[in-house]
């Protein structure tokens, strides 16, 4: 068995001190911390946190040889045990790596605990250290006496670790224990309201299955000021949001707040990850490589679909109203129509490049790339649509490839089989950058696409903007009236028409519809006036709804696909 012992070294300082003993080393053995987390693809190196590194047999010191950035050889004698230890820093206020300070501690195993190549099936345990008074271990992680255990490596680093003075609250799902434990919110947050919220989303995506593929399941939820997001496991998640989130007992169950709604949607997304992805997976995951990128065509699939379900299980579990749905669902078409780099990659290149691309954002990000979260869910709209219109849908397809794989890796030729009749279209909308048929598949759901209001001056002449303190310029569009006349990210906008603004859209007080802007930035010091030829208001964005007066069989495929 290999031990991890894990110590709250210097909360100030936010440094845990962790030591590794593996009872039967090799002669020469090697170790080698990963690079990267299962479900956030990007090489993160976690190494560059580590100092101290040391390690002793017997009391007595063994030399560590780097191999690379993350991986060391210890020539090791025979029978001795060996024991690593290393200083780790641990600040990182996101769900992929590691934190600790005074007042929680949070960890990866991924970032902690080293993988000691040719033991990665024996038995790993960890077991913490002396805890402040009144802290205790959050995990999903078979509890043993005096620690915590993992059948090997790969189930060691997909259960994260919630320590300190949180709330918990326990609830059955079709009989499955779920525990959330939830830290850094305010005293009247109403936890009750959210466990049962929660519980419904559980029971509806256990339902949709047909079977829970955990014993227990654990939501680790710590709230901040501003923060969203969450990263899979197979029987636990990692969430974080914003406080103002939370529902308290003044939220109307009724109409929530479109924050607890995101917040609803966060728990529904992440939970059905622990059937797509943690078990239904891209083939190239069968077996990962912790140690570089493992790359796969298929995270539309596995992010884009379970990103078209998370919402719709909340309708499902009568937690919103169809027009709720649809208001998220267009919000979603809009995000995409707004990126012209839907145009230039396809779903399955942004899959590919996730890890040179969608991790690490600049300036012309939208104008390159296209969300396969995003896109990813308007393609599992367009085939579920598309399916319902031949008798099926895509409910079935989902529980067919499970039935099929055992609920194991897949790959594309099995989707695209499992599609049947859809195939080609799927093909065609997963590997080249048309558009995607949206309003005539909507429509004959009995679903209006309605476009609305007019667009802010911001979206006519084509740019992205931050307003915080002045006029700054993020992102120029690609083929927009700001890029032909010259404007560029990092611009400040002083002033259009010899007139000052602090917000772009002030200026629709004095220009006129159409014609030619005097635009004066600041560039690098310089101050430039830029004609920019401001084109026509068009709308500002598409709105779904109910449509009043569909046939029969449109109704029907509504009442089909939106029945809560």
């Amino acid at each position: 068995m290999l031990s991890y012992r894990i110590e709250l070294a210097h909360q100030g300082a936010h440094q845990f001190r962790v030591t590794l003993t593996v009872p039967q080393p090799a002669a020469q053995q090697v170790l080698a911390l990963p690079v990267w987390i299962p479900g956030s693809y990007l090489v993160r190196e976690f190494a560059k946190h580590w100092s101290d590194l040391s390690a002793t047999q017997g009391g007595q010191p063994v030399a560590l040889r780097a191999l690379d950035k993350a991986s060391w050889q210890a020539d090791c004698l025979a029978g001795v045990p060996l024991q690593v230890s290393a200083t780790v820093y641990a600040f990182d206020p996101s769900v992929r790596t590691a934190w600790l300070d005074a007042d929680r501690a949070f960890f990866n195993p991924s970032s902690l605990c080293l993988r000691v190549l040719g033991q990665e099936e024996a038995v790993h345990r960890i077991e913490i250290g002396t805890l402040p008074e009144g802290w205790q271990v959050g995990t999903a992680m078979r509890q043993v006496q005096g620690g915590y255990e993992a059948t090997g490596y790969d189930e060691l680093v997909d259960h994260p670790f919630e320590i300190g003075p949180w709330r918990a609250v326990d609830f059955d799902a079709t009989g499955v224990p779920h525990e959330i434990v939830l830290a850094g919110a305010w005293p009247n947050a109403d936890l009750g309201r959210l466990a049962a919220d929660v519980q419904r989303i559980c029971a509806a995506q256990i339902g949709f299955w047909g079977v829970a593929p955990f014993e227990r399941y654990q939501f680790q939820l710590w709230t901040v000021d501003d923060g969203h997001g969450g990263l899979e496991h197979r029987a636990s998640t990692a969430l974080i949001a914003a406080r103002r989130d939370l529902p308290t007992a003044i939220e109307s169950a009724t109409s929530p707040s479109d924050g607890y709604v995101r917040l609803l949607g966060l728990f529904s997304h992440e939970y059905f990850h622990a059937w797509n992805v943690k078990r239904l997976r891209p083939a190239e995951f069968a077996r990962f490589d912790y140690q570089r990128e493992n790359t796969t065509e298929l995270l539309w699939f596995f992010e884009g679909f379970t990103s078209y379900y998370d919402d719709l299980m909340l309708l499902r579990a009568g937690l919103i109203d169809a027009p709720r749905y649809l208001k998220l669902l267009a919000a979603t078409v809009n995000g995409v129509l707004a990126a012209p780099g839907r145009l230039t990659q396809s779903l399955a290149e942004a899959s590919y490049e996730a890890w040179i691309k969608y991790y690490r954002p600049d300036e012309n990000s939208p104008n390159a790339t296209v969300s396969y979260y995003a896109k990813g869910a308007l393609v599992a709209l367009c085939l579920d649509l598309a399916l319902r219109e031949q008798g099926r849908d895509l409910d079935g397809l989902m529980r067919q490839l499970w039935a099929e794989t055992s609920g194991g890796p897949v790959s594309e030729a099995q989707i695209l089989a499992a599609a049947g009749a859809c195939a080609a279209r799927l093909h065609d909308w997963v590997h080249t950058t048309a558009e995607l048929p949206l309003r005539e598949l909507l429509a004959g759901h009995g679903i209006e696409w309605r476009d609305e209001g007019r667009a802010m001056l911001a979206q006519r002449l084509g740019l992205r903007l931050r307003e915080a303190s002045g006029v700054q310029v993020t992102h120029v569009l690609a083929g927009s009236a700001a890029q032909q006349a010259g404007l560029s990210a990092r611009d400040e906008i002083l002033g259009v028409n010899g007139y000052r603004v602090r917000r772009l859209d002030e200026a629709l007080q004095w220009i006129a519809p159409t014609g030619t802007l005097q635009v004066l930035v600041c560039r690098d010091q310089r101050l430039l006036t830029l004609p920019v030829l401001l084109p026509e208001a068009g709308p500002a964005s598409v709105a779904l709804a109910l449509a009043g007066g569909c046939e029969d069989a449109a109704l029907q495929r509504r009442q089909a696909w939106l029945k809560a």
